[in-house]
């Protein structure tokens, strides 16, 4: 009886799991402890999937604090991947009429698809970074400088840490917001708010149907957005913690220093995440609530063909010893 549970992807009583996901375009990719699955709604209505086996982890990057920047490193390398891959197999590029460019054409025609596919996720991987460094390090930290410079006296070490998280904020904000209003992405966030459904059936011991799926909330509490919420904050905290007794105000020197303590705040933020996805006691529920609010922005009901990816996904990843997947 319990292998046939396993096998329709439910559990005998509720628990959290480490199994998570990422949507895509018309997909979801799913990642779970020993497998990973993406799934693409094809424009014919099939469902495209692919699995991927986990590449093992050195034991060093399996230790508190390092693994979660080994997890955000992965998850960014993993994601943007399925996420080029769920617009070739979606059919995005032939319904918008792409047309491709005279650097595309001619690398398509001297350079291996495979090795045509590395180059084009490498550039969009460090376009990505490089425009959330521009968005939530560089931008905010000049324009603490140029008020600070304008400021009769200028404005004290504390004050800069604050305002400079505060942009942060307001930025991020900003960036959700506006991402959530066009087409393309609330159907991405759709998709969202469907990983996160099926999420809540797996964990709370249901079989795992459309009509289960539909009456989970869509918020959960270890979604990826807590986590960038979290990094803002802890940014916040460091900065002030850091910066001001040791007295730095210089822009360009504070703009290197952010950058030098992101692996820091990724590995806290990872730890931080863990702790109050884990537990569900008062200061744990206060401390997720933030989170919990972004995903206003970033998750929307599904419809049922989304739902169906979801589920689909899920089950790829389920490991074969059941509960090894214990959050």
């Amino acid at each position: 009886m319990a292998e046939e549970k396993q096998s329709l992807g439910c559990c005998d009583t509720p628990y959290k799991t480490t199994c998570g996901g990422q949507a895509l375009i018309e997909g979801i990719m799913m990642q779970g402890p020993e497998k990973r699955a993406i799934v693409v709604r094809k424009p014919d209505g099939e469902l495209d999937i692919t699995l991927h086996e986990n590449a093992g982890r050195p034991a060093f990057w399996k230790t508190p604090f390092f693994r979660g920047i080994y997890t955000f490193v992965m998850s960014l390398y993993n994601g943007m991947k399925a996420l080029m891959y769920s617009a070739e197999v979606s059919g995005m590029e032939e319904e918008e009429g792409y047309e491709p460019g005279r650097i595309e054409k001619w690398l398509s025609e001297h350079v291996s698809s495979e090795k045509l596919m590395t180059i084009m996720l490498t550039f969009s991987v460090l376009m990505g970074v490089g425009m959330a460094l521009v968005l939530f390090i560089f931008l905010p930290s000049f324009i603490v400088g140029i008020v600070n410079r304008f400021m009769p006296g200028g404005i004290s070490l504390w004050t800069m840490g604050i305002l400079e998280g505060v942009l942060k904020a307001m930025i991020f904000l900003a960036y959700m917001y506006l991402c959530s209003r066009t087409k393309e992405m609330r159907r991405v966030f759709q998709y969202h708010g469907a990983e996160h459904k099926t999420i809540f059936c797996y964990e709370n011991g249901l079989e795992l149907t459309v009509e289960n799926v539909r009456k989970q909330p869509r918020h959960h509490p270890r979604c990826g957005t807590s986590f960038l919420f979290v990094v803002i904050i802890i940014s916040i905290i460091l900065s002030v913690a850091i910066f001001t007794p040791l007295e730095i105000s210089n822009v360009w020197l504070r703009m290197v220093l952010h950058l030098l303590l992101l692996p820091l705040i990724m590995g806290i933020t990872y730890e931080f995440n863990r702790y109050v996805g884990a537990h569900e006691d008062l200061v744990s529920r206060v401390l997720r609530a933030p989170g919990l609010w972004m995903q206003n922005f970033t998750t929307f009901e599904p419809d049922d063909s989304m739902i169906e990816v979801g589920i689909a996904a899920l089950k790829q990843v389920l490991p074969d010893k059941k509960g090894s997947d214990r959050w």
